[in-house]
């Protein structure tokens, strides 16, 4: 999989799970110092609820296996000092899920994983340029405890950090799927 991320990335988020039928997984931040890539931070994560899929669709409950661009932020909550263009709207992310319920702050912050999306557009554009079927609205963004709808999900210090330090000067990237498809 390292193959496939661009020679121009200077960061790299990889989410990878043990299984390819596993909700859990860890995210870990490389940053590239010179030419050799540095591990920099590490947190647990979720993924979608039935796992990792290199064929994913709609509603499937799988996160797609791949290498993906990093370009776009927001969330319900101010900008934290991202570095990645930050947009605030506490409509527009608003859980769809009864309030109270575990998922209330679920996208306080959110980054895009540039899957079937328009790149330099709000998370919350649903421009799906490969059709809806594909699916897309597939971020990064805070931790419920458990799986998710094909999102990867972070706990809160994990999602500020790399708000603050996803640089698109430095081409971050999103490398994800289970540890045999990486290993691919």
């Amino acid at each position: 999989m390292w193959r496939q991320v661009p020679a121009g990335a200077g960061q790299a988020v990889v989410v990878y799970g043990d299984y390819r039928d596993s909700p859990d997984s860890i995210a870990v931040l490389y940053q590239k110092r010179g030419a050799h890539w540095e591990r920099t931070a590490s947190w647990p994560a979720h993924n979608g609820r039935l796992g990792w899929t290199t064929d994913h669709r709609m509603d499937d409950e799988h996160s797609p296996v791949g290498v993906f661009t990093l370009t776009d932020a927001g969330g319900t909550l101010d900008d934290p000092g991202s570095r990645l263009r930050y947009w605030q709207d506490d409509s527009a992310f608003e859980s769809m899920l009864n309030p109270g319920e575990a998922h209330a702050r679920d996208f306080d912050y959110v980054i895009a994983i540039d899957y079937n999306r328009v790149k330099g557009v709000p998370p919350f554009d649903w421009s799906r340029p490969h059709g809806v079927d594909k699916g897309g609205g597939i971020w990064l963004h805070m931790d419920h405890g458990d799986g998710t709808s094909a999102c990867v999900t972070l706990p809160e210090s994990g999602m500020k950090t790399l708000l603050r330090i996803l640089d698109p000067a430095r081409h971050p990237v999103m490398v994800m799927g289970d540890r045999e498809q990486l290993r691919a």
